[in-house]
């Protein structure tokens, strides 16, 4: 809390909070965990008047309920998903060893989806972290309905200079569609505005599995 109130003194303009917590306690439910989230941004919200983002993970039973109960709560936003970062076991020493692996453009996916469902549900800025290394990647989140595309992991990658290069591809795929604005295009293909809803939802899982062809010779 402390932390936070020299923050918004310093001049920040708004606070994301990355709480990370692993339910490895078998006696916290899912309540537990989730009231510990909303304490968290409550006490913070006593102490500081800018905007506040809460970060959160994938793992949560019912993620649209959760996150209106950190609207509710005060939250300004959501950050959607953090990434756990998963030990590794040393076949040599039998240690479990810390190890890093950056995002992939796989994990975006996960995020659009969510996005899509979020988008007109809730009355909070939305931003997506992690997998967004690429210009379709992040045009796809807008469609979905974000506000905010989080870089991180192809900057480490690629350089700074990565941010350039995106923006501008961004402005050229907008141009050549004749949008006029990113406001524009925004949530065009949320869920609520989807040609087809249901794809966004188990519902269209039948159908993904049926589109599967395995390389020629691999299954017979």
């Amino acid at each position: 809390i402390d932390y936070s109130t020299h923050i918004q003194q310093a001049g920040a303009d708004a606070l994301e909070l990355n709480s990370y917590h692993l339910a490895a306690n078998i006696n916290d439910s899912s309540e537990t965990v989730e009231n510990q989230y909303v304490e968290i941004l409550q006490a913070i919200k006593n102490h500081v008047s800018i905007p506040i983002t809460m970060k959160i993970s994938p793992q949560f039973s019912s993620p649209i309920h959760f996150i209106k109960r950190l609207e509710n709560a005060g939250a300004d936003g959501v950050a959607i998903f953090n990434r756990f970062y998963q030990p590794d076991i040393d076949l040599e020493t039998l240690d479990v060893i810390p190890k890093l692996e950056l995002s992939t453009e796989q994990e975006a996916l996960l995020r659009v989806r969510w996005t899509a469902l979020l988008y007109g549900r809730v009355n909070l800025s939305l931003a997506v972290t992690g997998g967004f290394h690429q210009t379709p990647d992040v045009i796809k989140a807008l469609l979905a309905g974000a506000d905010v595309v989080h870089l991180c992991s192809v900057l480490l990658k690629e350089g700074t200079g990565r941010l350039t290069q995106i923006r501008d591809e961004l402005e050229q795929w907008l141009i050549a569609r004749e949008y006029e604005s990113i406001q524009q295009l925004k949530g065009s293909v949320s869920q609520q505005h989807a040609i087809d809803p249901t794809a966004y939802e188990r519902a269209n899982y039948v159908q993904v599995l049926d589109s599967y062809s395995s390389p020629k010779g691999v299954l017979r």
